[in-house]
């Protein structure tokens, strides 16, 4: 009986150490690839930079009326001092020729063009009537260049850019003929004028001078300059540059600037003509300010105009 409760006796120890082992040996518990917590990398937690954006004004993002061109507009005959002829002239143009990048407007265009980003190959000229260019609708150039003076019907049509040119009107005249002498705008008044209309010089005639008689208006300058040679009225009124050209280029043999007229109040400047809301403007304006800012304006006026400013002032 002592050796049955002996082995009893042990065989109950062996149990309960088994137990005991069983319930103090703890679980291993394996994560699946599921409930894992990833380690973010520094590619996910990185903030990402700004995105580039393009520049609105380079030649790729402007609307121009042929992709990575830049066409500009002017006037023909192409009048010196604006335009320079060429050795052979560029056709279709007559007088002056603005490929030539020779003269004052010509020269301020290419400035205003290499500001935009336009290398001279990539600017390409047509002809297009002053009155055209003024007027309401769809254009075939970009910019137009043609000593458009800036007035608020004319912004009203079209958009005009900063002025890149203080000017004068004036009158020019055969030396034969007694308005050669006058001095004064009273003594204007009694003579006969004429001028290129949908102009401000037809309007110095009409608002400045009040001749007794009708003025003659004509299509174009060169119109205008053909009448006064056929003697069909007494005094031409033109800008004072140009006023220079015709006395001193041949266009106008004999003849003289008799005076020029005060300058207006707030003045008169030439801009660039765009169309009415055009994407172009703004940008122009910021390439034509970077011209003037980096002293290129004040040199090519000084170049082409700087003996083309001076003449006698009309006294009242």
């Amino acid at each position: 009986m002592r050796t049955l409760k002996g082995v009893a006796a042990l065989a109950l120890a062996a149990v309960m150490v088994t137990a005991c082992a069983t319930a103090a040996a703890p679980t291993a518990t394996v994560p699946s690839v599921a409930s894992s917590t990833p380690v973010p990398s520094a590619a996910a937690t990185a903030t990402p930079g700004p995105t580039p954006t393009a520049n609105p004004c380079a030649p790729a993002s402007l609307a121009t009326k042929t992709a990575g061109v830049l066409t500009l507009g002017s006037d023909n005959p192409a009048y010196p001092p604006y335009f320079q002829p060429s050795a052979k002239n560029t056709a279709p143009w007559e007088l002056g020729d603005p490929t030539n990048q020779q003269g004052f407007e010509a020269a301020v265009a290419y400035a205003v063009a290499a500001e935009l980003g336009f290398a001279p190959d990539k600017v390409t000229w047509v002809v297009t009537k002053f009155d055209n260019a003024i007027q309401p609708g769809p254009k075939d150039f970009d910019a137009y260049f043609q000593e458009v003076s800036y007035t608020a019907e004319r912004a009203a049509a079209v958009d005009l850019t900063d002025g890149y040119y203080d000017v004068t009107q004036a009158v020019v005249a055969f030396k034969a003929n007694k308005i050669s002498g006058v001095t004064s705008i009273a003594a204007l008044k009694a003579f006969k004028f004429g001028a290129q209309s949908s102009t401000t010089s037809f309007d110095t005639i009409k608002n400045t001078i009040a001749p007794t008689a009708e003025p003659l208006g004509f299509k174009s300058n060169d119109l205008a300059v053909a009448g006064l040679n056929a003697l069909q009225y007494d005094g031409l009124v033109t800008d004072l540059p140009t006023a220079f050209y015709l006395t001193t280029g041949g266009q106008l043999k004999d003849a003289v600037i008799v005076g020029q007229f005060p300058a207006q109040p707030g003045g008169e400047h030439f801009s660039a003509a765009l169309d009415k809301g055009s994407p172009l403007t703004a940008c122009v304006n910021a390439a034509l300010g970077r011209v003037k800012a980096s002293g290129k304006l004040a040199a090519i006026t000084q170049e082409w105009l700087a003996d083309k400013a001076n003449a006698p002032v009309f006294q009242p």
